[in-house]
């Protein structure tokens, strides 16, 4: 209560203004999505591959992240031995003064194809780390979006169909397609 002194032009003094507030019901709905904080979904994914996911309760896209990782950094590995194994091929013609034109006795390539070889090799094996990073910011980004839609609530009355369509307009002419239709 607020007690406050006014003065009005009839000099009648106010002392005291109350208001009574009567309280609503309210219900507490506990919210879903509160079990899953974004930000320690994006946390834990940044940490370990993967762990986002789980602790969104997706186990599910676990093979996908971490398939996508063993896939890639296979790719990387193999590709970095290329660049080492050909790059020591050609480090010995380089040292030995064998012309680019010249054969290296340890494998049927010349100089400048070993070159060639050497620079493809390695620009296929940054490519990869560079998908291995992406891969990476992809499965943290997919955590902190799922553990968001968490709390999304789909309208139960929400049809989704999809019909073949066929047109007949005197512009383009007969055109056929897909129809994807949302009704609510």
């Amino acid at each position: 209560m607020a007690a406050f002194p006014a003065v009005c032009q009839d000099s009648v003094k106010i002392t005291r203004d109350t208001i009574f507030l009567e309280p609503e019901d309210t219900v507490l709905i506990k919210s879903y999505a509160k079990r899953y904080n974004p930000r320690k979904a994006l946390l834990f994914a940044a940490v370990a591959p993967g762990l986002g996911q789980i602790y969104n309760k997706k186990y599910w896209k676990l093979p996908l992240v971490y398939g996508g990782v063993y896939l890639i950094g296979r790719r990387i590995s193999i590709y970095n031995k290329y660049y080492v194994e050909f790059k020591n091929h050609l480090f010995y013609n380089i040292e030995n003064k064998i012309p680019e034109t010249g054969l290296n006795p340890n494998t049927p390539l010349t100089t400048a194809q070993l070159r060639r070889v050497v620079d493809k090799a390695r620009r296929e094996r940054d490519l990869w780390v560079i998908v291995m990073g992406g891969m990476y910011i992809l499965q943290i980004v997919d955590a902190h979006v799922d553990a968001h839609l968490k709390e999304f609530d789909l309208n139960p009355n929400l049809k989704v169909s999809i019909t073949p369509t066929m047109t007949n307009d005197a512009w383009v002419g007969r055109q056929t397609g897909m129809s994807l239709t949302f009704r609510f």
